[in-house]
């Protein structure tokens, strides 16, 4: 019996930046609220492999679990938080701007 298809996100890093991204409807940001959440494994797939072709944008595409709450997805796991909001030694980056 498998496991029933959690909500995800399609995240990888901007090739040359280095940056978290995640994929949209129509490309990438660096907010995680701004992700497209894909709730049908079969489309999460074809998305997937999408991204994976990007290969002059992007590096290490693969799908992460996410919860959606107050219509905003949520990382629900812990590297995942840690990605979306960088680094945690001291503020700057994401950090600075999602404050």
């Amino acid at each position: 019996m498998s496991k029933p298809f959690t909500p995800k996100v399609v995240t990888a890093n901007h090739l040359l930046a280095g940056d978290v991204i995640y994929q949209t409807a129509t490309g990438w940001t660096r907010d995680l609220a701004e992700a497209e959440v894909l709730t049908d494994e079969a489309d999460a797939d074809l998305r997937l492999i999408e991204a994976s072709q990007q290969v002059d944008e992007v590096v290490g595409a693969y799908l992460a679990d996410v919860k959606v709450e107050n219509d905003t997805p949520q990382p629900v796991h812990f590297r995942e938080d840690f990605r979306a909001t960088g680094p945690s030694n001291y503020a700057h980056g994401k950090q600075v701007e999602l404050r």
